[in-house]
């Protein structure tokens, strides 16, 4: 080969680059946001979003909660015949009323901690890769706790709305109570404020913040990582900003695969999250909120530590396609929202 294609290859390479390094170090700033706008879209799109995966989520719920392992299919089936359309969407209602403001808090959290941990990092002269990896992190950490505080009470209402339609709960699973029918939310609001106070919307708080921060914190460590790893793998023309196509094709890969693990890892914490936010105990006639261990030793008699991964198919699928959907809209969100430059 001459010197001059030499020099040419060698252009090109640097070019190529420096494109991808632009890529990933230009990122939208909280700073560069219009808020109302951006606040304005996210309800409306995280709202859609919510509205084609909720199906999946009254699925797996069902299944942590059923004293016995049944397929999604059976459960699909029962569904649709006993309760029609409207029973994959049991509890819908609370569940959206509640997402527009924990959305809300979780975006703040997010993009406020991820722009001052990273202005930090990058002062204490730590690496791109550092930096990017520390400040998503941090920026999982603090909006998963800060979303829980309206997550938990809208979690506990939606899933018992969601499995009261379940009657092989109510006949096999000691302690349940079946005459605690609720109509709708609010209902079940009054009902559980009633029955349990304030306390009772927060059932499995604790338990939330285990599985929801650490996950969520890996869950955009991993992200911005492999978001990195494949575009400077990529060839022209994906490996150029301008190319939208190509931004999502990344998006969602990075999302995926930083999914499959954090579901794997979090389902034994989840499934006694939902069981104790769901059922109750009977003791001498008096209903009662289960404790941790109560639930973790009913699990144990139902099917051992196996019991604690039913509905792993059904939120693994939610989870990947909800952060590859929602990563994507998340970013197209963010887009939609920088300020115009003057």
């Amino acid at each position: 080969m001459s010197l001059g294609a030499l020099m040419r290859e060698e252009k090109k390479r640097a070019r190529s680059t420096s494109s991808s390094q632009a890529y990933m170090s230009k990122d939208v700033d909280w700073q560069m946001l219009d808020k109302s706008r951006f606040f304005f879209l996210g309800a409306a799109l995280f709202s859609g979003v919510s509205t084609a995966l909720y199906p999946i989520v009254v699925l797996k719920t069902r299944q942590q909660v059923s004293p016995t392992r049944v397929s999604c299919a059976n459960i699909s089936l029962a569904i649709a015949r006993l309760e029609g359309l409207k029973g994959f969407y049991k509890g819908f209602g609370t569940s959206l009323l509640g997402t527009i403001p924990a959305r809300a808090l979780y975006m703040t959290a997010l993009e406020i901690t991820k722009s001052s941990v990273g202005q930090a990092t990058v002062r204490l002269g730590l690496s791109d890769t550092t930096s990017m990896a520390v400040s998503n992190g941090a920026a999982g950490l603090t909006s998963a706790v800060a979303a829980q505080v309206v997550w938990t009470p809208i979690d506990v209402v939606s899933q018992r709305l969601m499995v009261q339609g379940d009657m092989s709960i109510n006949k096999h699973v000691p302690g349940v109570i079946s005459s605690c029918r609720y109509t709708n939310g609010f209902d079940a609001f009054r009902k559980i404020l009633y029955s349990d106070g304030p306390r009772g919307f927060y059932r499995g708080f604790g338990l939330s913040i285990l599985t929801y921060a650490p996950s969520n914190a890996v869950w955009w460590a991993s992200y911005s990582l492999a978001q990195k790893a494949i575009w400077s793998r990529y060839k022209s023309p994906y490996e150029r900003k301008e190319d939208a196509r190509g931004s999502m094709v990344v998006q969602a890969l990075s999302a995926a695969a930083a999914s499959g693990c954090s579901a794997l890892i979090t389902m034994p914490v989840d499934t006694i999250k939902t069981r104790l936010q769901v059922l109750d105990a009977e003791e001498n006639g008096r209903r009662r909120a289960m404790t941790v261990m109560q639930t973790v030793k009913s699990l144990m008699r139902e099917g051992g530590f196996g019991a604690c991964y039913r509905g792993l198919g059904p939120r693994w699928v939610s989870m990947s396609m909800s952060a590859t959907t929602m990563i994507t809209t998340y970013e197209y969100l963010k887009r939609l929202s920088t300020k115009k430059q003057t």
